[in-house]
């Protein structure tokens, strides 16, 4: 994830200034060690992940984008698939595009709001935006566990057959000296007989 959010940056924002908001350690430490310039205010957010923290890290980019601190936002996360796989997923935080296609079945139809349009729209944005961003934590939370789930059950497995392959090595240097003890002790009984 690290290394394709650093080539989106490099093929895709060449020339402007990228700001990079890094969300869990690794990330922190990866763009710090290459002179971006990093938020470092959240980093730690999954040490204590539920949805009020995410809702200030998204509460925070919002006012930041408000104020025009920000032209665009993308987030770049792990989807999570299945235990085994994660998925690469790039989506578009800020500004909020509109659907590229119309549900099927819906028709233009003028439709009266109670409230306005415009408040209950400013009321449901936000609120979007910050499930969008709490759902991108969570399905990359879940990648990470099963990334270390499947690594710690390939590792248990490797042990498994490194301990098989011990036992059967010990097994043969044993029944080699036992062998050993055995001819050496038959030889014994030849030489005091003769």
């Amino acid at each position: 994830m690290l290394k394709a959010t650093n080539r989106r940056i490099q093929e895709s924002y060449q020339s402007a200034q990228v700001t990079i908001l890094p969300l869990g350690k690794k990330a922190f430490e990866f763009f710090s060690k290459r002179n971006y310039k990093v938020i470092a205010d959240h980093w730690n957010i999954f040490s204590y992940l539920n949805f009020a923290s995410s809702s200030a890290v998204s509460g925070f980019i919002m006012e930041a984008f408000r104020k025009e601190q920000f032209d665009r936002v993308e987030i770049i996360y792990n989807q999570f698939k299945n235990v085994a796989t994660q998925v690469l997923q790039t989506e578009q935080f800020l500004p909020v595009q509109p659907p590229q296609e119309k549900l099927e079945g819906s028709a233009d139809t003028d439709y009266i709001f109670q409230p306005d349009q415009q408040v209950i729209l400013s009321g449901i944005i936000p609120k979007s935006l910050h499930v969008q961003l709490f759902k991108a934590l969570l399905d990359s939370n879940a990648a990470e566990n099963g990334a270390r789930m499947t690594a710690m059950d390939k590792a248990t497995e490797n042990a498994g057959e490194l301990l098989k392959d011990l036992r059967l090595t010990y097994n043969r240097t044993r029944q080699a000296a036992i062998t050993k003890e055995i001819l050496e002790i038959v030889a014994g009984a030849e030489a005091l007989k003769g």
